[in-house]
């Protein structure tokens, strides 16, 4: 199963069981925790991650690629991953019979299961019972965006509108935090061949991202980093639009956005 940075520390949710973890209560944070005063600031950067957050309309296909890449690469990143949309929605027998969920309180299993007992070979050769089934090994089930308050440094939506909502969610929330928080929009097609492609790139992204992120804290410190300050935050800060630059180079089918928020 991928890791899940949230569930380190995390209570009991007083949600009916199976509970789903709280969007709320997940605060990233603790899977970044700094380490004892004994370690010294150089293993402290050499195992500097950079924690982000994946989001697509329905956390389903895109932003679930991508965290489980994310969360599964051969140095994992701490990730979590939302949805944009009101609703969770799913392809259906006709493009006017979607399957609907709500967010946060139906897992991925008891969509799985429900599918399943409705039409096997349908959404078995449409590949949403797949999608499912990776789904349910990554987290408990869908999350909403603006359902959120937790603190990550760089989120990545997957479509354009997505990210719209989450740079609007962030100002509406009044930047409570007052914490820089790099918001990126890679524009992938909602099918699972180009969802695979995106969290491959995504991934590369968020490597270069983590690796440019070090090396500013070796070379400046890492005083005030966790805050949103420092020198070696802002160097960091500057640098990240010539990262995206070189990342759309490689990628230029993946049409990319960037903003600086805060939370």
């Amino acid at each position: 199963m991928a890791y899940d940075p949230r569930l380190a520390g995390a209570g009991t949710a007083a949600q009916e069981t199976p509970a789903p973890p709280s969007p709320t209560e997940a605060a990233v944070t603790t899977a970044t925790a700094p380490s004892d005063s004994t370690s010294s600031s150089t293993e402290k950067t050499d195992s500097y991650k950079l924690r982000f957050c994946t989001v697509c309309a329905s956390n389903q296909n895109r932003s679930m690629e991508a965290h489980l890449r994310l969360s599964t690469a051969a140095s994992p990143f701490p990730v979590i991953s939302f949805g944009t949309g009101s609703l969770v929605r799913l392809p259906g027998p006709s493009i006017t019979q979607p399957n609907v969920y709500n967010f946060n309180s139906t897992s991925y299993s008891q969509m799985y299961d429900e599918l399943l007992s409705k039409d096997e070979r349908l959404y078995r050769n449409n590949g949403i019972l797949n999608m499912l089934d990776r789904n349910r090994n990554v987290k408990w089930g869908p999350e909403r965006f603006q359902d959120w308050g937790g603190v990550v440094d760089v989120i990545i939506t997957c479509e354009e509108r997505c990210w719209d909502a989450v740079v609007d969610d962030l100002l509406n929330k009044g930047s409570t935090l007052n914490r820089p928080v790099h918001v990126f929009n890679v524009d992938i097609k909602d099918n699972h061949e180009e969802a695979l492609v995106g969290g491959k790139a995504i991934l590369e992204l968020a490597t270069r991202l983590n690796e440019v992120a070090t090396q500013e804290q070796k070379a400046l410190g890492s005083g005030g980093w966790e805050n949103g300050t420092g020198e070696a935050r802002r160097s960091f800060d500057e640098k990240v639009p010539e990262v995206l630059g070189a990342w759309q180079e490689k990628w230029p089918n993946l049409p990319a956005l960037w903003t600086l928020a805060w939370l």
